[in-house]
């Protein structure tokens, strides 16, 4: 252990387990999707997306197109305390929540912009070692705060020891440097200590401190005498608590009339006069976020039961607490996360607040209470939280999806193929999103699915490509440009063209992943020993692309095998030419 830990860390059993994500492709369901109506604005639609899946491997999807795209995140996970609630598992073993955050963790710090902030909700029973952990990830240089939320006004007398008013909300920034944070609105509470005693024509004003948490041992030209405008007297500082300006600036204070003594000169030391017109129209946020303030769970309970009267959700977070968070971390046209969605709080307040967003949530609720309440705010019919504060009207869309199946599945040998499930479109997504390339397919150039550069490209197909397919592939890619392909075999030398690079699917990807695994929420099981390697001493014979009698003709290599009465599903991304028109160019 002491050599394989070189630092200051906090450890745990299964710690060092961590899984190799598959980063699935998302599919959308359109019949769940949703957007305003003809007339209405529906900006960001594309950009708004309702995930249903494991949250893990949401994340994991979501890397490839939205790195370092997200500017806030904010998240309210199980708190690991044992409750049963009937809408999540909140009571994982001690270690098994640590691994749960940690790995979800890693893949939010890349989704983070460098400007960006995660914000975790978190109760005591494991708010410091979630501090410990966030320190490890994000490095501690770049915590920020940690918020307390007067989550309830009661005291409950059945307690043990103490009753528990707040809960914990984690700040970290994804570099301390280069955060970008807002101010509070100024509220009429913070307006109250500004009044105008003297008449000064300036306007109001409130009284600010004359001195400074200096010495005189430390600053001994802030210890001077100022003579008291009332008797005369010369008034020096305290020794440990001298001045805070220099002999010539209380001079110009003085002459232009802003020291202040008191109405009747009753001050033993003056007082700065500090003008609300001076003042900056928004204030620093403090760390202590009262119920008043932001509303308890009492309030969000109230709002939950007005929205699903039938089902509440049992563990809501308040809109306005919401809103303050997304006000402080970004600004409208931002993108939030929230990858425990939960009832879909996040996402409501972030849309009424013209946020992009993403949520993601992994249990059935995501339909049942995220879609109809999204609904809601999309149609203007949703009137209760920050509805008001915020002027919503109602407006934009969303997009409801679904983790795509693995692509990768065993046949009933027990050999790894490319799953029945996949169409060629989905099979070319996959493989860009596995190569690192962004999925943009050329509907005029058939070999042109996805890039990484202008210049480097890919091409995914399911057939077994010759040599003089392949020639004809590599004249028309050009010396200036790179081509990756994919496909089931080929018939060539794979260092033969200097513009192609050649690799077999589903060998080349075969041990990147685990494989056709839906379910990352951490049981027991997940904490023993690894499974041992494959035997990869007869690869060729285990792997490939499935076979007609495991799957559709749509992932097979030769189309002449297949069986009678199968049929290819309809496919709009152009395959590979016959090359009877090889005369016709590139276009397909």
């Amino acid at each position: 252990m002491a050599a394989k830990h070189t630092r200051l860390e906090l450890t745990w059993i299964g710690k060092d387990n961590s899984p190799r994500l598959e980063p699935r492709i998302l599919l959308e369901d359109p019949d769940l999707s949703y957007r305003a109506g003809a007339g209405s604005a529906s900006e960001g639609y594309h950009d708004n997306i309702l995930i249903n899946g494991d949250n893990l491997l949401a994340l994991k999807a979501l890397e490839a197109g939205h790195a370092e795209r997200v500017q806030c995140i904010c998240i309210d996970p199980p708190y690991n305390t044992g409750s049963a609630f009937s809408h999540y598992d909140d009571g994982i073993e001690h270690s098994l929540w640590l691994s749960l955050m940690r790995e979800r963790l890693l893949v939010m710090r890349n989704l983070l912009a460098t400007t960006g902030s995660l914000w975790v909700f978190v109760d005591d029973s494991e708010a410091h070692y979630l501090k410990v952990l966030l320190d490890e990830v994000f490095g501690r240089l770049n915590f920020v705060a940690n918020v307390i939320w007067q989550k309830t006004t009661s005291a409950r007398n059945d307690a043990l020891f103490f009753s528990s008013s707040h809960d914990h909300l984690l700040v970290f920034a994804k570099d301390k440097e280069s955060l970008r944070l807002n101010g509070l609105p100024r509220t009429a509470a913070s307006e109250t200590a500004y009044s105008n005693p003297d008449d000064d024509p300036r306007g109001p004003w409130r009284e600010g401190d004359y001195k400074c948490a200096k010495s005189a041992e430390e600053r001994p030209n802030l210890y001077y005498p100022i003579v008291h405008p009332f008797t005369g007297q010369e008034i020096w500082p305290r020794r440990n608590r001298v001045w805070a300006y220099s002999r010539e600036v209380c001079h110009q204070h003085g002459n232009e009339n802003l020291l202040w003594w008191g109405k009747t000169g009753n001050y033993k030391f003056p007082k700065l006069k500090r003008f609300r017109t001076q003042a900056p129209e928004s204030l620093v946020p403090t760390t202590l976020w009262l119920a008043d303030d932001v509303d308890q769970t009492r309030k969000a309970r109230l709002e939950s039961i007005a929205l699903f009267p039938e089902d509440p959700f049992p563990t809501p977070k308040p809109e306005r607490l919401i809103a303050r968070i997304i006000q402080i971390a970004s600004n409208q046209g931002d993108v939030i996360l929230d990858s425990f969605l939960g009832s879909g709080t996040t996402a409501a307040v972030a849309h009424k607040l013209r946020r992009k967003w993403i949520g993601i949530e992994i249990h059935q609720h995501a339909v049942t209470h995220c879609v109809p309440r999204l609904k809601k705010v999309i149609d203007g019919s949703d009137h209760g939280g920050v509805t008001a504060t915020y002027s919503w009207p109602g407006g934009g869309g969303f997009r409801f999806c679904r983790l795509a199946s693995s692509l990768l599945e065993k046949d009933k040998w027990g050999n790894w193929v490319v799953s029945k499930n996949y169409n060629p479109e989905m099979l070319a997504e996959a493989m860009c999103k596995l190569e690192g390339f962004r999925y943009a397919p050329d509907p005029a150039v058939f070999w042109i699915h996805g890039q990484s550069t202008e210049t480097d490209l890919i091409y995914v197909t399911t057939q077994n490509l010759g040599r003089e397919q392949l020639q004809f592939i590599s004249d028309q890619v050009g010396d200036e440009r790179t081509l990756l392909i994919c496909c089931s075999a080929f018939r060539a030398k794979p260092d033969e063209f200097t513009n192609l690079t050649l690799k077999k699917i589903p060998q080349a990807v075969l041990h990147r992943c685990e494989w056709d695994r839906d379910d990352y929420s951490l049981n027991v099981n997940s904490l023993s020993d690894p499974e041992p390697e494959t035997d990869t001493s007869n690869e060729d014979s285990a792997v490939g692309i499935a076979s007609p009698d495991d799957t559709a003709e749509v992932v097979t290599p030769r189309p002449a095998t297949r069986r009678a009465g199968q049929r290819r599903r309809s496919s709009t991304m152009q395959e590979l030419p016959l090359f009877a028109t090889l005369d016709q160019g590139g276009d397909a």
